[in-house]
C-alpha cells in the first residue's frame, strides 16, 4: 500500500545554496556557446551530466575546468538576464519563493566591465527575474580561497557597498582544500560590519576541523554545505547551540564523491540532533539535479515524512536574509500546505 504525501512542488521553500553560472540551464549552456562559437566538451554537451569526482586534486581540477567552461558562455548583458530569469523560473517552479544566489564578480568583470559594473547589471537582472516570476531574489558576493586574501578584501568592500541594495551576504568557495581559512578573516570582518551575512564553504570535501575554523575565524552565520559535522558530535551540539543553518547539498556530496550513496549522507542524523537545515542544489548544471530533487531524495531516501519536510523549508526559510514581513508569509504558507490533506 502506498504511503500518501503532500506535492512537495507546492512546499513553499527559500533557496539559499545557488551558484550563479551553476544555476543555468543544460540547454541554455549549449545555445550559448553554439552562438558564441565556444567548444563544448563531451560532457557538458553529449554526456551530460559529468562523471566528476573532487576526491583527488585532479578530480577537481576537471570539476573547475568544466565550471570555468560553462562561465565562458555569458558574454553579453542579454546572457546574464537570461541566466537569472531562467534560474528563477525554475525555482518557482519548484515552490522555491526566495533565492539568494552566489556569485564572484571577479570572474566576469573582464567583460562586463569590471566587478562594480557586474555587479550592478545582475543585481537590475535579478529585480527583473524576481518581478517576472514572483521569487525573491538576493545576492551573496563570495571570494575564491585559492585567490590571494587581499582580493578577497577588494570584494568585501565591494559588497559592502551594496548591502541593503540586494546584497545579504558575504562567502568564500572554491576548494576548501586549497589556502588557509584564516587568512580571510579581515575580509569577513569589512562585510559583518556592513551587517552582511558569514556564508562560508566548509564541512564538504574537508571535516569537522574546518567547520571549527569557519566558525571561529569567519564567524560563519551559515555554512555552505556543513555535513560533515555529523562526525563530530560535540560541534554537532555547538552548530545547534548557535543557531548556525546548514546549507545541505545531498547532490553535490554524491557527485564529488564525498560518499557513494545518498543513503550514507547524514541528514537524518543532523536533523535529529536539532541542526538548521536548508536544502539547496548548489551546482545544477554540473549536477544534473535542482531544488526539488534534493528535497524528494529526503522523502525517498531519508525517510523524511510530511512534517519534517515542512520543518525544513521552515528552516530555509526563517535562514533567509529575506524582510521579516516576507518571512511571516512564507512561514504561514508553509503551515496551508502540511494542512492540506495528503493525497
Amino acid at each position: 500500500m502506498s504511503v500518501a504525501h503532500r506535492d512537495l512542488r507546492l512546499l513553499p521553500k527559500a533557496h539559499l545554496h545557488l551558484h550563479f553560472t551553476g544555476s543555468m540551464r543544460h540547454s541554455t549552456l549549449v545555445e550559448l556557446a553554439d552562438r558564441h562559437g565556444i567548444r563544448l566538451p563531451d560532457a557538458l554537451r553529449d554526456q551530460w551530466p559529468p562523471q566528476l569526482s573532487a576526491a583527488d586534486e585532479k578530480g577537481w581540477f576537471r570539476f573547475q575546468r568544466l565550471y570555468d567552461l560553462a562561465r565562458s558562455v555569458l558574454r553579453t548583458e542579454a546572457d546574464v538576464r537570461r541566466l537569472l530569469l531562467e534560474s528563477a523560473q525554475d525555482d518557482a517552479t519548484e515552490g522555491s519563493r526566495w533565492l539568494e544566489i552566489q556569485v564572484d564578480p571577479s570572474g566576469y568583470g573582464a567583460l562586463f566591465g569590471g566587478i562594480t559594473a557586474f555587479t550592478d547589471l545582475v543585481l537590475d537582472a535579478a529585480r527583473s527575474a524576481s518581478e517576472a516570476t514572483g521569487v525573491g531574489i538576493a545576492v551573496v558576493i563570495a571570494a575564491n580561497r585559492t585567490r590571494h586574501p587581499l582580493d578577497a578584501r577588494t570584494l568585501a568592500r565591494l559588497a559592502r557597498q551594496y548591502a541593503g541594495r540586494g546584497v545579504v551576504g558575504f562567502g568564500l568557495s572554491n576548494d576548501e582544500r586549497r589556502g588557509f581559512t584564516e587568512e580571510f578573516a579581515p575580509a569577513f570582518k569589512i562585510a559583518a560590519r556592513a551587517g552582511l551575512l558569514s556564508v562560508p564553504h566548509g564541512g564538504e570535501l574537508r571535516g569537522p576541523d574546518h567547520i571549527r575554523t569557519c566558525l571561529d575565524a569567519l564567524g560563519a552565520a551559515r555554512l555552505g554545505h556543513g555535513i560533515r559535522v555529523a562526525e563530530d558530535p560535540a560541534l554537532l551540539d555547538r552548530v545547534v547551540e548557535q543557531n548556525v543553518t546548514l546549507e545541505v547539498c545531498p547532490a553535490s556530496n554524491i557527485s564529488l564523491g564525498v560518499y557513494q550513496h545518498q543513503s550514507e549522507v547524514p541528514l537524518r542524523k543532523v536533523f535529529d540532533a536539532g541542526a538548521l537545515l536548508a536544502l539547496g542544489a548548489d551546482d545544477p548544471l554540473l549536477f544534473g539535479s535542482r531544488l526539488l530533487d534534493q528535497y524528494q531524495a529526503a522523502r525517498d531516501v531519508h525517510g523524511f515524512s510530511d512534517v519534517e519536510l515542512a520543518a525544513l523549508a521552515r528552516s530555509s526559510i526563517e535562514s533567509t536574509a529575506a524582510p521579516s514581513d516576507v518571512r511571516k508569509q512564507l512561514l504561514e504558507d508553509v503551515g496551508t500546505w502540511l494542512a492540506q490533506p495528503a493525497m
